[in-house]
């Protein structure tokens, strides 16, 4: 999903964890990881801690320092910078809710330390993120295509 000025949602404030403003991420579609500028709630601001996991982000935010700044920010989207992308390239928020054919829609996007994961359907299928795997990707239909023989998915569906 796109913002203001070609940034992107990174994921949703939730509920704040602790006393000194962190709080969980909801929908996390794009990595946030210290260091990255984000805007809240027309704010701009900083990541300043990471913590949790892949599945349930913490972070904390520079300007948001106790519980009830957190609070007061739930519900509100995460912006990033979307930058340039050369072809081939995708935001993890323009794939999420994609349907993939015969699996199911983009949950989310894991980033692995070879290639990103695509998480599909009710099963949570493992797609990697790669040229033999992934045939075609049009976010605009908001469809891919992948590779069922490459996946092994036509002798699971056989068995």
């Amino acid at each position: 999903m796109t913002g203001p000025a070609g940034q992107v949602t990174a994921g949703r404030v939730g509920r704040a964890h602790g006393l000194d403003g962190s709080f969980y991420v909801e929908g996390m579609a794009e990595p946030l990881t210290p260091g990255t500028e984000v805007t809240v709630a027309g704010r701009a601001a900083r990541v300043e801690r990471r913590a949790g996991t892949d599945a349930r982000p913490i972070v904390q935010l520079s300007g948001v320092g106790d519980r009830s700044a957190a609070e007061a920010l739930r519900g509100e989207g995460i912006l990033v910078d979307g930058g340039d992308l050369a072809e081939g390239e995708y935001l993890a928020a323009d794939l999420v809710g994609c349907e993939v054919v015969g699996l199911g829609e983009v949950r989310r996007v894991i980033p692995a330390p070879s290639c990103d994961l695509l998480e599909v359907g009710e099963d949570a299928v493992l797609v990697p993120f790669i040229s033999d795997a992934v045939k075609r990707v049009d976010t605009e239909a908001r469809v891919i295509e992948v590779d069922a023989a490459f996946l092994g998915l036509d002798e699971a569906r056989r068995q």
